[in-house]
């Protein structure tokens, strides 16, 4: 593990600490700074800090930089739904029921796994596990993925989502019906501190807001909404519309126990995807059909 150390002046009084190394460590995105942060892995002062901690005078930044681990992913020739490519990135719609990358019980059969066999060429940023990945959704939630080619390209999608300045529209089959047709929740995020494979409403969380539009009303007390994420944090929408009596239909941790159709996971997908295209500059947008499994639900609803 390599120590790096800096010594902060004025210049930099006052900067978040994740922008400033994001800066100073090349090669690294401020979502890889903010990583090495929650793992604990930089100190100001001989002490862990947050990834909003703003800078002082004379502050003593260390960051621990862990070696690569050298894991084998293997390319896997698996089918694909490539909904745009070029040199720079790759948009997918992914299916219900792929990961995303490998994991400790999941090292084959990922859309990392296809994406290598795909194009070969992918970012770094994010080590072997992770090549090309710049953000998630999960494995029982379909639609629009983007994956960069190459770091330039990683680096400027991460900031976009960094900033929230990225187009994230969803569909979900939520239970209940609404009040009203359309509001915010914006209640901070973290891991569940009874249960570390949920996450939870919690104070010291990171902010999460999630907007939502219902488009449609069920005779079986369900509904279908539109959610648009102003942030992306882990679960956020399966926990915003829990906490508000809306649980996703389908999902295994935050849904009812009783559900009204056998389903393999949530009934989540992520329909639309804009950002700011890395090399020309010029914004794009993709849409991607529900899958069939959501409209045979939809059709079964509207009967």
């Amino acid at each position: 593990m390599e120590n790096i150390n800096f010594i902060i002046t004025e210049e930099n009084v006052g900067e978040r600490i994740d922008k400033y190394l994001s800066n100073q460590i090349e090669g690294k995105s401020r979502s890889f700074i903010q990583g090495l942060i929650d793992e604990n892995n930089v100190f100001v002062n001989s002490k862990n800090v947050k990834s909003n901690y703003k800078l002082r005078n004379n502050d003593n930044v260390t960051v621990l930089m862990k070696e690569p681990i050298e894991l084998n992913v293997t390319p896997e020739e698996i089918e694909l739904n490539i909904v745009y490519e070029d040199e720079d990135l790759v948009v997918v719609n992914k299916p219900q029921g792929m990961v995303v990358h490998p994991a400790p019980g999941n090292y084959s059969g990922t859309l990392v796994n296809g994406l290598l066999y795909h194009c070969k060429d992918l970012s770094g940023i994010n080590g072997v596990i992770r090549p090309g990945i710049v953000h998630r959704i999960d494995k029982d939630t379909s639609g629009v993925l983007v994956i960069a080619k190459n770091d330039d390209a990683h680096n400027f999608l991460s900031e976009q989502f960094k900033e929230h300045s990225i187009k994230r529209e969803y569909y979900a089959l939520v239970e209940g019906k609404f009040s009203k047709d359309e509001g915010m929740v914006d209640k901070p995020l973290g891991r569940n501190k009874k249960d570390r494979l949920k996450m939870a409403i919690v104070e010291d969380g990171k902010r999460a807001v999630t907007h939502y539009k219902v488009l449609e009303t069920y005779n079986n007390g369900t509904s279908l909404v539109k959610c648009n994420l102003e942030t992306g944090r882990t679960h956020q929408i399966r926990v915003h519309m829990a906490s508000i009596g809306h649980p996703l239909v389908g999902d295994p941790l935050y849904g009812l126990k009783k559900q009204k159709f056998k389903l393999s996971g949530q009934v989540l997908h992520a329909k639309s995807l804009g950002f700011i295209h890395p090399r020309t500059k010029e914004y794009i947008e993709f849409d991607s059909e529900l899958p069939d499994y959501f409209k045979k639900i939809l059709e079964s609803l509207r009967k």
